[in-house]
């Protein structure tokens, strides 16, 4: 039996190309990206990592140096799951849920990179997948984009062969959001997968009248219309329109999405391993939703996602955004362009290898 020897916590902040916004947080101009080493006595070493939107990275970098630091040290890596709920006990007087989860997640991710590795297998085989292909959507952070801008964005997944994409929307008026989607519907034709994006910014009643008028422009999905928390508005806004609705960035725990699934009705839950609770709580998330018959896709990620996603029986849609983690990495997101699917890595380990000589510049002190 091997032991946790240390764990390494380092912080970086990355500026994105160019200024992106969306309808509830306005403009990011940084990601966030903590990394994790977890470091055993007989000098194994696995890797994990969370990010932000710009804002807490550095809080949820010091939770893991000291606290999650002091929880796991001398403890079993190989017990992945029961090291997860000791981690959540640690923290959940203190709030679980929020920086926690964040924090959470990178640890676990990091054991779960020991567990693939020491096994000699790529993540989705270790989790039982039999395919290394799920199908992708080219999501943007492009609500702030002009006309000519967002088309020729959206315009490169297609060249890239994505059969799917995802635009925002929450513009000051909904005509302004119309004209933006019979745009994109016109340029990407009837066969393309078109899904949109409102990021909490509408009430009930703003996101059925507008939910009635994409449903001629023949959108698969409308995503986070209103406030996570708010369950039964989603039913209603499904019920009172035939729109599926996808949600689930902004739940930080699998029991959060059982509400959601159970009150709110989605169709399409939308976990993120970086803040749900890792790899362990992704993966509860996708048991969760295959007992109720959804498919699971997933919220940016993409270098660690496809490989999840890969894994489940229930697989929906991968999304490829626009904080461009994979581009700071040995493998950036591979798609085969004529079938439009992401493929999965096979080395051993979640097949996310960190650049870090290309991060180097960003690193700072927390």
């Amino acid at each position: 039996m091997s032991t946790i020897k240390d764990i390494i916590v380092e912080y970086y902040r990355i500026p994105l190309p160019e200024l992106v916004s969306d309808a509830k947080h306005g403009v990011h101009t940084h990601f966030e990206v903590p990394i994790v080493k977890v470091i055993t006595d007989d000098n194994r070493v696995g890797v994990g990592y969370t990010y932000t939107g710009g804002f807490g990275g550095r809080s949820v970098a010091k939770l893991i140096q000291i606290e999650l630091r002091n929880a796991l040290l001398g403890k079993d890596p190989a017990n992945v799951e029961h090291l997860w709920e000791v981690m959540q006990t640690a923290v959940h007087y203190l709030g679980h849920g929020g920086l926690a989860s964040f924090a959470i997640s990178a640890v676990d991710i990091a054991l779960w990179d020991l567990r693939a590795k020491k096994a000699g297998e790529p993540l989705y085989k270790l989790l039982g997948g039999s395919s290394n292909e799920v199908f992708t959507y080219g999501g943007a952070i492009d609500l702030s984009f002009p006309l000519p801008k967002l088309l020729a964005h959206h315009k490169k997944y297609l060249d890239m062969g994505l059969k799917a994409i995802k635009i925002k929307v929450g513009q000051k008026t909904l005509a302004e959001d119309i004209e933006r989607v019979k745009a994109l519907r016109e340029m990407i034709g009837p066969d393309t997968l078109f899904m949109v994006d409102a990021n909490m910014s509408w009430t009930v009643e703003q996101a059925i009248k507008a939910a009635r008028e994409f449903l001629k422009y023949d959108i698969l999905f409308l995503e986070e219309p209103i406030d996570p928390n708010n369950y039964e508005g989603h039913k209603i806004i499904a019920d009172r329109t035939g729109m599926a609705i996808a949600a689930g960035e902004n739940l930080r725990t699998p029991m959060e999405f059982a509400h959601l699934i159970k009150y709110g009705q989605i169709g399409f839950p939308q976990p993120d391993a970086s803040n749900v609770g890792g790899i362990t709580g992704f993966m509860k998330v996708a048991a969760i939703s295959h007992v109720n018959n959804l498919p699971v896709s997933a919220h940016g990620m993409q270098e660690l996602h496809v490989s999840l996603l890969a894994a489940l029986p229930n697989k929906g849609y991968l999304e490829m955004h626009s904080f461009p983690i994979d581009q700071y990495t040995t493998r950036p997101l591979v798609i085969d362009k004529k079938t439009g699917y992401a493929i999965a890595p096979e080395e051993p380990g979640t097949g996310v290898t960190f650049d870090f000589e290309k991060l180097a510049p960003f690193k700072e002190e927390f």
